[in-house]
């Protein structure tokens, strides 16, 4: 595999590098195929057919007119019962949407208070009183894209780690091919999912997602355009998988280079991005002000196009990888990987509980 090319495009709106454009260096061959999440299935809904309700239908009586008129208005009564409990009945299911709709509403601005708290909790902004107003607004509420977005990611890691679970046992115990490539395929489409969701996440504010505060803190340290660096997973992979061949480690060492290669590229770009937003804020101090501020608008939504691109290169690293590998050691290799993101994570919450600094304390 050839390494790919890392020209840079000059942006003639912007007169900076743009993202780096040839990311999917392997192209479309290397999409995961066979994939479980491929398509939903149809599921077919019979309508049942509900027979109609079978009423009180008074006999004509044979009686004398008194009693012809008693009859008549015993039916008379029954029917309007009928009616009034009818209207009863459909003005309790009335009461009982608009309880079901006030719960639904009263939960989610719970989970959105809930969240807020973690996050100030986390970011330690509530002790000096400014909290960034990216995430907390004037209204008390934080950007539902992003609550949205930590919802979840609170639920693909509980997934990861049921996966991983799964994963480990099937290798321990020797499961069929065909069952571990399943897991393989399943556990490679978690991960597109995880880029999915981040590709809506910046969307709604790539400033969050970049920081990497949704991340553990520990992971934070090895941040990069809102994730981790391809070659990095690579290099956490390869040590782990058994009985490469030659030609295996001569494809990986490939792959390698061709992402570091991709990664200076992105980084290059980005770094000249913000030269340019600088130069652009800095420049013109005694000018007109709208002009540096829409110019630098339009740079700052160029990182969305960074984020993205970044994330198809993990994405693309990761498949590719795969494909090197048999289906026994890119199920060794996606089982280290899982562990190693559980590692950092229970290390920062290691770190979150220490102990306090007694020289610290009054």
């Amino acid at each position: 595999m050839s390494s790919p090319s890392t020209q840079l495009v000059i942006s003639k709106r912007m007169g900076i590098y743009e993202p780096f454009q040839q990311v999917s260096m392997w192209g479309d061959n290397f999409k995961v195929e066979n994939s479980l999440n491929s398509g939903p299935s149809q599921i077919f809904m019979v309508n049942p057919i509900t027979e109609p309700k079978a009423e009180y239908i008074p006999h004509e009586s044979t009686g004398p007119s008194g009693d012809d008129q008693e009859t008549n208005t015993a039916v008379s009564k029954v029917l309007r019962r009928l009616q009034q409990n009818r209207e009863a009945a459909r003005k309790s299911r009335q009461r009982k949407k608009a309880y079901v709709q006030q719960l639904e509403s009263s939960r989610l601005k719970l989970m959105q208070l809930e969240l807020e708290i973690e996050k100030a909790k986390k970011q330690g902004l509530y002790m000096g009183g400014a909290v960034d107003a990216t995430y907390i607004g004037s209204s008390g509420t934080i950007n539902p894209g992003i609550a949205a977005f930590e919802m979840e990611y609170g639920q693909w890691v509980e997934e990861q780690h049921r996966q991983s679970a799964k994963l480990r046992n099937a290798v321990q115990t020797e499961s069929s091919p065909g069952e571990l490539h399943q897991l393989v395929e399943s556990i490679l489409n978690h991960y597109s999912n995880l880029f999915r969701m981040k590709a809506d996440a910046a969307k709604a504010d790539v400033f969050y997602l970049i920081s990497g505060v949704w991340k553990a803190s520990v992971e934070r340290l090895f941040l990069w355009i809102g994730g981790s660096r391809p070659s990095q997973l690579l290099n956490i992979i390869v040590p782990q998988v058994e009985n490469l061949t030659d030609q295996q480690i001569a494809s990986c060492t490939k792959l390698r280079q061709s992402s570091q290669q991709a990664e200076d590229a992105l980084s290059q770009g980005l770094e000249k991005l913000q030269q340019s937003l600088v130069h652009n804020m800095a420049a013109d101090a005694l000018g007109s002000f709208g002009f540096p501020m829409t110019s630098a608008m339009e740079k700052i939504e160029a990182l969305e196009g960074f984020v993205s691109q970044a994330d198809h290169l993990r994405q693309q690293t990761l498949q590719h990888m795969s494909r090197i590998l048999t289906v026994q050691q890119a199920a060794q290799g996606l089982l280290a990987l899982g562990e190693y993101f559980q590692r950092l994570r229970a290390l920062s919450s290691l770190w979150s509980a220490r102990p306090s600094d007694p020289t610290f304390q009054t």
